[in-house]
């Protein structure tokens, strides 16, 4: 299972990375209604999910009000793409630090005194609380993309774009 899901990550990392690179910064504060984040608030969180591997993949509690990290300027999309590729590495490392009986380990996520989610076994957390996280996300941020007019990258083949 933790050959399948490296092997996943690194993957889904290079789709990722496309995405976030085919941001144009003029397009970073577009938002689609007033309970949306723009367009730079949404790909400065598809790349904090990376930071999240780590408190879900080695910490048995995960508190994201103790957790204290730096995001770059949403309105910058280098720090973003910076922000991301760091937070890859963290990600790597905790995903290979992995063995088959701590996915099966109880997680809990808590914000303070607060669960969020949890407990639940840790594999699970890694498929619908990373992964699919992260794939939901891109998911909007292709709309962002093609409500502004920007070409959207192949992913899993070409896009619409690309086979004009």
């Amino acid at each position: 299972m933790i050959q399948d899901l490296i092997q996943e990550f690194e993957h889904e990392v290079n789709s990722t990375r496309k995405l976030l690179q085919a941001i144009p910064e003029k397009d970073l504060g577009y938002k689609p209604s007033e309970i949306s984040w723009t367009m730079g608030e949404l790909a400065q969180h598809i790349a904090t999910i990376y930071y999240w591997y780590v408190g879900a993949l080695t910490q048995d509690i995960y508190d994201m009000a103790a957790d204290h990290f730096k995001r770059g300027d949403a309105n910058d999309i280098k720090a973003t793409l910076a922000f991301f590729e760091n937070n890859v590495e963290k990600a790597r490392t905790a995903l290979n630090s992995l063995t088959e009986e701590k996915l099966k380990d109880d997680w809990i996520m808590k914000a303070g005194e607060r669960v969020v989610l949890g407990p639940m076994p840790r594999g699970i957390v890694a498929r619908g609380f990373l992964f699919n996280h992260i794939y939901h996300h891109r998911g909007e941020m292709i709309v962002y993309l093609r409500a502004t007019g920007n070409k959207v990258p192949g992913m899993y083949g070409p896009t619409y774009e690309e086979s004009k």
